[in-house]
């Protein structure tokens, strides 16, 4: 986890965390999904133009986007990335 906070923290030096907008997410005319229990993801993320991996949990859903939350060191990031960005992490 320490490599992935620095791959992270490092991304995040060349520009924000992107995330989709509200009108690519179209919440006014698609469902919302809000997880209890949010499952465990990886998802690509950009922060600028830089792309970064990571595990993250997933919060909320829309049929074709994903919600997600993930840490490096004491910050949280949140952010919409579209759904086929991000694959279930198989428990074992």
């Amino acid at each position: 986890m320490q490599s992935q906070a620095r791959s992270i923290l490092e991304a995040a030096k060349h520009g924000p965390l992107q995330s989709l907008t509200d009108r690519e997410l179209d919440i006014r005319e698609q469902p919302v999904t809000i997880y209890p229990r949010p499952a465990s993801v990886r998802a690509w993320v950009r922060f600028g133009p830089e792309a970064v991996r990571v595990e993250a949990k997933v919060m909320r859903s829309t049929p074709l986007a994903a919600g997600i939350e993930f840490r490096a060191g004491d910050q949280t990031f949140r952010c919409w990335v579209w759904g086929n960005a991000v694959s279930l992490v198989q428990q074992t």
